[in-house]
């Protein structure tokens, strides 16, 4: 089977505690190619990121960043895509 041909976007995400920003990976073209599609997948209850960057939403000024993370998405308040000037 070929691999399948995916580009990176980087997402910002908040849940109640933190502001997750991370590499999402999604396929270039055809079925399920927009975020909101991978996010509304009722088949899956994680999100996988990569190059994670965390800091708690409490003004603490605390965080910690990952290689990778898989967020339950029950998690998640909001979520947006960064364009790539803000990258």
């Amino acid at each position: 089977m070929p691999p399948i041909d995916v580009r990176r976007e980087r997402i910002v995400i908040e849940t109640d505690i933190y502001q997750v920003e991370g590499d999402i990976a999604l396929p270039r073209g055809g079925y399920r190619n927009a975020l909101a599609d991978h996010l509304n997948n009722i088949n899956e209850e994680f999100i996988y990121l990569e190059n994670v960057e965390m800091v708690m939403l409490d003004g603490s000024g605390r965080g910690w960043s990952a290689p990778s993370l898989m967020l339950a998405k029950r998690h998640i308040r909001s979520v947006f895509q960064k364009s790539p000037a803000e990258n």
